[in-house]
């Protein structure tokens, strides 16, 4: 199922976005990433990502949002991005948490050529817990989030389910 929220932006729904999970954790740090990619099988490669990550006993899901399809910023000769937003619980610490994002992205094909290349999968941290951390390699909140609509529109969906 789709969604048109403007002529560029598009909301999409399948099986795994959105998806809520009714699951206690004892887990120390909510931490909300965002995803993105304009390469490849998109949607396939977030459904790969949604499965790894639900299988690996270091997160618990907690809730995900539906899919924006939405223009690219920065390098605009490219196509469009899906992006999505998934929180989960984790008990590593955050350049830990970083580096298990930087791995899946690599496992999934992103090479990082150029600041905002086409890629086949971005994870970016926008919140962990209520932490704020700016260091040359980590920055918490996420630079920007707040100007983003590939981040504000998923969020505002987040809200929504979880009323």
């Amino acid at each position: 199922m789709k969604k048109k929220l403007a002529e560029d932006l598009t909301l999409f729904y399948s099986s795994n976005f959105p998806k809520k999970f009714n699951t206690s954790s004892n887990k120390k740090y909510t931490v909300t990433i965002g995803i993105g990619g304009n390469l490849a099988n998109t949607k396939r490669i977030f459904d790969k990502l949604f499965l790894c990550l639900k299988k690996d006993s270091r997160f618990t899901l907690l809730v995900s949002s539906p899919l924006l399809l939405n223009p690219p910023f920065g390098f605009l000769e490219q196509n469009d991005f899906l992006n999505g937003i998934i929180a989960l619980k984790t008990n590593l610490a955050p350049n830990d948490f970083l580096k298990n994002m930087q791995r899946l992205e690599k496992r999934f094909g992103r090479k990082r050529s150029f600041q905002d290349a086409p890629r086949t999968l971005d994870i970016d941290i926008i919140f962990f817990d209520n932490k704020k951390i700016n260091t040359e390699d980590l920055i918490i909140p996420h630079k920007d989030w707040a100007n983003r609509e590939s981040v504000i529109i998923p969020l505002e969906e987040i809200k929504r389910i979880n009323k």
